[in-house]
């Protein structure tokens, strides 16, 4: 659970208790409405869908955890946290994110454009600061190596 202050929040959201749970609302005439908690795994969710738009990203994690993501898409059940990992504290989140580019992007501006988005998502859903965003490429992808793939898939279909 996130573990936040009602100082540290970003600006406009709804102030967040130490215990991760947000500031019950109270009506005008100052009876409870609730309380809402954020899982540190919605937050990690969150940042993995940001990067569905990000231009030159191929795929999130790393080759076991593709390989895994494969599996689950099989079977029709993706997480959306695979490649990502957070820290939430006090107030504030940091992120990291492992993640294979598609050649010939610019690697630099794909690292920025994912952590650009991250911060955004998070910052205007979650209403926490975002630190930092680490980005580890670990591979590119070669545009060949997935037309290959296909023939032979295809050619075992024949």
């Amino acid at each position: 659970m996130t573990n936040l202050t009602p100082d540290s929040t970003v600006h406009g959201s709804t102030p967040i208790l130490p215990d991760g749970t947000s500031a019950p609302t109270v009506t005008p005439s100052g009876e409870s409405r609730g309380k809402t908690v954020i899982n540190d795994a919605v937050v990690a969710k969150i940042a993995g869908l940001a990067l569905r738009d990000v231009a030159g990203l191929h795929a999130l994690g790393g080759g076991a955890a593709r390989a895994l993501g494969a599996i689950r898409d099989a079977i029709k059940s993706t997480d959306h946290t695979q490649g990502v990992s957070v820290d939430v504290g006090e107030g504030q989140v940091a992120v990291d994110v492992t993640l294979v580019a598609t050649y010939p992007a610019p690697l630099q501006q794909v690292a920025e454009d994912a952590r650009t988005a991250i911060i955004e998502a998070i910052e205007s859903l979650v209403g926490l600061h975002v630190t930092e965003v680490n980005v580890t490429i670990t591979d590119v992808h070669l545009p060949a190596e997935t037309d290959d793939t296909d023939k032979a898939d295809e050619a075992g279909d024949l």
